[in-house]
């Protein structure tokens, strides 16, 4: 069957699934609208949290990222899991002991002040548009190849749909949505990677493959990885390339930007008992390690590949022309997002490191002009079973399972970014009195001017998926998640505190990211040139969130300590958070 046929047959079903579902599990009343009822089995909460959280960068960005940067990739890997670990342990089971329905509502009350709930809603939505951003890139880029459409069209098209299973279903309608999408997505990241792995050295399971010996070359996977991209002056994959103190801050605030991430967090008040959301943290962790721990091997067999494909004599030979190009190479062209130009004019695809300076004369022997091949990294994950050759339906199931990724975690933004404007900032700040039949009005309204926000900045996105993902990490980071650990576990932290820690950690990452890549993402605007050399201490943007984390640290600590205690029902009510299920005056919410 045609490619663009079966395609639309896979992704139809599964937009007809997630759309089926929410009917099914439309939400009639705000508790279900914003906490699915509370519920959700932790197994289930787990799978859904997993699908929140593997987002279009987990499945169609990082390893492309991987693929090219190789072993300094491994900052994605470490951060993004690690920060589950501490969210299970730190964040999750307290704050659904606190028993409320959102980030802000819990700062709002255990920091008594309106005034620190809406700025925990400001926190929360730079953040979260910041990340949405990135899926919604996710959403046109796999659009723009398999549908055969621009990349907004397709972007709009999967707007429609998260707006109808989103705004319908609120977290009941989102969460059965997630745990279909996890199916999904799984099953398609997976089973490529088991053909390709076959493919390249005979092993089913890519964790081993990745490991084992290349087929072609007898030598290892990696080592053969490493000969072909440093004879074309790369650096070499499995080396480490950036900055020791940049790569820790990096990890860092990827983690800590995971634990305060206020989509991720509000799936642990869908849960029925406190216990409930430790074991749904496990459980989803399992049900993510199914997809991390085979990113590496596809990231470094879809490098392996690109380079066959362009260099099939090897990269001492000459370079593929242009006209014996394969159909993958086309279909990706017509979208953009791989670009060919010949510099030299000779017809054949020159790809090599021109900034290495220890290659420049063999590139010059060679009548290279500079590298011809541009490669949108986004790309390589859904193009991977294209350039291995596999059948037609496997390269459908992986459009769909890219979709299911970014649609995913999109509605789960939106969730947050919904019930933060409703509950948060009508309900509990400016419209009190609001009955919940007008606040679930608001609460849809609201998802829906979220949605159509979310389209138009994904419609220009400041870099790959991963890339903006990873600021949104660096703002939750620096403003969120260093709140809601000093007010579970530092009872002496007051409000003016609180507020004034969240505004130095937001305000700093904000203004570090405008000077390294612009003003909320606008071109050139930025104050200086984002290249390593131009980073304080060598700091990536990306970085910066473990820095304004501190700086917020240090704000909320010194200032509380120089006004007011906060009153002691407060510090009682922080104390209780912490008392284990069982022991003496423990309250169960």
């Amino acid at each position: 069957m045609d490619l663009k046929v079966l395609t639309f047959i896979v992704v139809g079903a599964t937009f007809a699934l997630y759309i089926g579902i929410a009917f099914w599990a439309r939400a009639a009343s705000t508790g279900e609208f914003y906490a699915a009822g509370r519920g959700v089995n932790p197994i289930a909460n787990g799978m859904a949290t997993a699908a929140d959280w593997m987002s279009a960068a987990s499945f169609i960005s990082m390893a492309g990222l991987i693929a090219f940067r190789g072993y300094d990739a491994s900052v994605f890997l470490m951060g993004w899991t690690g920060g589950y670990v501490l969210l299970a342990m730190l964040l999750a089971p307290y704050l659904r002991k606190f028993g409320k329905y959102t980030v802000p509502e819990f700062i709002g009350d255990r920091f008594y002040s309106s005034a620190a709930r809406v700025v925990a809603v400001i926190c929360l939505i730079v953040a979260s548009i910041t990340y949405v951003i990135g899926q919604m890139k996710g959403v046109g880029v796999a659009f723009s190849r398999f549908l055969e459409v621009e990349a907004s069209t397709g972007l709009l098209i999967g707007t429609g749909v998260v707006f109808l299973y989103a705004v319908l279903g609120g977290m009941k309608g989102i969460t059965y949505t997630q745990i279909a999408q996890y199916c999904v997505l799984i099953t398609a990241y997976t089973i490529p990677a088991v053909f390709i792995s076959l493919e390249l050295t005979g092993t089913p399971v890519p964790q081993i493959g990745l490991i084992s010996n290349h087929i072609e070359s007898g030598v290892p996977l990696l080592t053969k990885l490493d000969q072909v991209v440093t004879e074309l002056g790369f650096t070499q994959y499995t080396a480490q390339a950036g900055g020791t103190l940049n790569i820790v801050l990096y990890t860092l605030s990827l983690m800590i930007g995971t634990a305060g991430l206020p989509h991720v967090i509000i799936r642990f008040f869908t849960v029925p008992r406190v216990s409930d959301a430790r074991w749904s943290a496990g459980w989803a962790l399992v049900f993510i390690a199914l997809l991390y721990t085979v990113a590496p091997s596809v990231g470094a067999m879809a490098r392996l590949n690109l380079m066959d494909t362009l260099y099939p004599n090897g990269p001492s030979a000459e370079a593929i022309e242009y006209e014996q190009v394969p159909s993958w190479f086309r279909n990706w062209e017509t979208t953009g997002l791989l670009k060919y130009d010949d510099k030299n004019g000779d017809g054949r695809i020159q790809y090599y490191n021109d900034k290495d300076a220890d290659f420049a004369a063999t590139a010059t022997e060679r009548g290279w002009q500079g590298n011809e091949l541009t490669v949108d990294r986004d790309i390589m994950v859904l193009a991977n079973p294209e350039i291995a050759q596999l059948p037609n339906w496997v390269i459908a199931l992986v459009a769909a399972g890219g979709l299911a990724a970014a649609l995913s975690t999109a509605a789960g933004l939106l969730m947050a970014i919904s019930s933060a404007i409703s509950h948060d900032l009508l309900k509990g700040t400016f419209m009190r009195g609001i009955s919940e039949k007008a606040e679930l009005v608001a609460a849809r309204i609201s998802m829906a001017v979220a949605v159509g926000i979310a389209a138009w900045l994904g419609l220009n996105p400041p870099g790959f998926a991963a890339q903006v993902v990873a600021l949104a990490f660096g703002l939750a980071a620096s403003s969120i998640f260093p709140a809601l650990m000093l007010g579970i576990f530092w009872a002496r932290v007051n409000n003016i505190g609180a507020i004034f820690g969240m505004l130095a950690g937001l305000l700093s990452t904000l203004l570090y990211i405008f000077t390294y890549k612009g003003w909320f993402f606008i071109p050139e605007t930025n104050m200086l040139p984002n290249t390593p050399d131009n980073h304080f201490l060598g700091i990536a943007p990306e970085a910066f969130g473990a820095i304004g984390a501190l700086i917020n640290f240090t704000v909320a600590l010194l200032v509380s300590k120089l006004t007011a205690e906060p009153p002691k029902e407060i510090q009682e009510l922080v104390r209780s958070i912490r008392i284990p299920r069982g022991a003496a005056g423990a309250i169960e919410h």
